[in-house]
């Protein structure tokens, strides 16, 4: 996941701001959508976030422009699965097969995913998953680069779900225009033939 010091230095080179900054807030849902004043990807619950917490609050224009800047791309939904459920290393480590395909980004269970808690945890702190990859399964919902009219899918759930949402069927579509408190994005890019 891109973190808040990561994103931080696209602002600072592109002076970029995001909606949530430009509303006054980002979104949460309390019975309700809610714009919360001053939560921000700098400040995501209203308190100044750590550099190593994913960077959230972040609409999908915004995500896929920190892609290009940092001269990579927002993950498409066929890649994200591919990656987040199937072992493909040679030698794969923590007790994953290769070839197989995982319920879950961290195996047979979501034992290890921040999934139903109260806030997102530092990125690549929560238990490493399938390909070595960490935070594919809950922390934080990811942009897509799919699309779907004025839609853009998001893949893996958050903190805020349960672990259905973090199963390869899970993703859902969301406004590309929307931010909140649990959505976040990784960047993707082309390996050399």
């Amino acid at each position: 996941e891109t973190t808040v010091a990561q994103f931080r230095a696209f602002v600072q080179a592109t002076g970029t701001q995001t909606l949530a900054e430009r509303r006054g807030g980002g979104e949460v849902y309390e019975a309700g959508w809610v714009r919360k004043p001053g939560w921000t990807w700098r400040t995501p619950f209203g308190l100044k976030a750590n550099d190593d917490e994913p960077a959230v609050h972040i609409n999908f224009h915004e995500a896929r422009a920190y892609c290009q800047w940092a001269g990579k791309r927002l993950p498409t939904d066929a890649e994200w699965v591919s990656a987040a459920y199937t072992e493909q290393r040679e030698r794969p480590t923590d007790g994953y097969v290769r070839g197989k395909t995982y319920p879950y980004p961290v195996g047979d269970a979501p034992d290890g995913m921040n999934n139903n808690r109260r806030a997102h945890v530092a990125v690549a702190t929560t238990k490493r998953g399938v390909n070595g990859l960490y935070d594919m399964g809950a922390n934080v919902w990811e942009w897509m680069a799919d699309r779907r009219g004025d839609e853009a899918l998001t893949a893996g759930g958050s903190w805020w779900y349960g672990p259905a949402q973090a199963r390869a069927d899970g993703a859902q579509w969301k406004a590309a225009s929307f931010h909140a408190v649990y959505i976040g994005f990784r960047c993707a890019y082309d390996l050399n033939p």
